[in-house]
């Protein structure tokens, strides 16, 4: 069991091109500073296009260009990667909005809930994912995952946690506009806080996005944070800090509920 698990997360943005994103996924892991896990957006792939874009002709198997992409990324740097991609779904029009991990671990997660708010409908060209929570061992920590709009429901993070989850990964495309950065970074912080987890969440950019991409230890601290730009983040979580948090502010055992 390792008493550290080094994180790097990659606030970039996702083109229409999907050979230009894997092009720069393979550059942005290389890139990245040493880590057991790097995190890259949802949708990096190929970004969302505009609100209410059929993205269904860029969807892929878990097999495919984009995932083998990340699986080699992985393996020339020695380590973990977390990126997101449209997958192919049995309904032909409305694919998944699926996370892939490929690398020294190997797992998907399909977003659970889908963004029909705030004047969106993702619901209308994805389909939605099985609500279970995913929780992988990675470089000895348990690693649980979620997708941006996940972040607005404590109930998934909670499920994670009682799955074993250690640290919340949130891959993300957190859409701009009034109150989203506050919305954002309070929900990363809260969701660290009441669950006593870590919690690395990592944004597209603007203008489009709200960036601020963020690793949070589980009493709520703000170890790392990214502006609204481009930007590469690293982060070592330690185990002892966690037991620590735990310990101090025992709420998963005090729990009546």
């Amino acid at each position: 069991m390792s008493e550290q698990l080094s994180i790097a997360l990659v606030q970039e943005a996702s083109a229409l091109d999907p050979a230009q994103n894997r092009d720069a996924a393979a550059r942005l892991v290389a890139a990245a500073p040493p880590a057991d896990l790097v995190v890259l957006p949802e949708a990096f792939a190929r970004d969302f296009g505009e609100a209410g874009s059929d993205v269904s002709p860029y969807a892929e198997p878990l097999d495919g260009p984009f995932a083998t992409t990340l699986a080699e990324a992985a393996a020339a740097s020695g380590t973990t990667v977390l990126a997101g991609l449209f997958e192919a779904s049995s309904d032909p029009s409305r694919p998944f909005n699926t996370l892939a991990l490929r690398g020294a671990a190997t797992a998907e997660y399909r977003k659970i809930h889908l963004y029909d708010s705030f004047g969106y409908r993702e619901s209308d060209r994805l389909l939605a994912g099985d609500p279970v929570a995913t929780v992988v061992e990675v470089a000895g920590w348990q690693v649980g995952l979620m997708t941006c709009y996940d972040l607005r429901f404590p109930e998934l993070t909670r499920r994670l946690v009682d799955a074993g989850a250690e640290l919340v990964v949130v891959p993300a495309a957190w859409v701009a506009g009034p109150r989203k950065v506050d919305h954002w970074r309070t929900l990363v912080r809260a969701r660290a806080i009441e669950n006593t987890v870590y919690v690395a969440a990592c944004g597209q950019p603007g203008p489009r996005y709200t960036g601020h991409s963020m690793v949070v230890d589980p009493l709520g601290d703000v170890l790392v944070e990214a502006g609204p730009d481009a930007e590469t983040l690293d982060a070592v979580l330690s185990r002892a800090a966690l037991v620590e948090a735990r310990r101090t502010n025992p709420s998963l055992l005090n729990r009546r509920l």
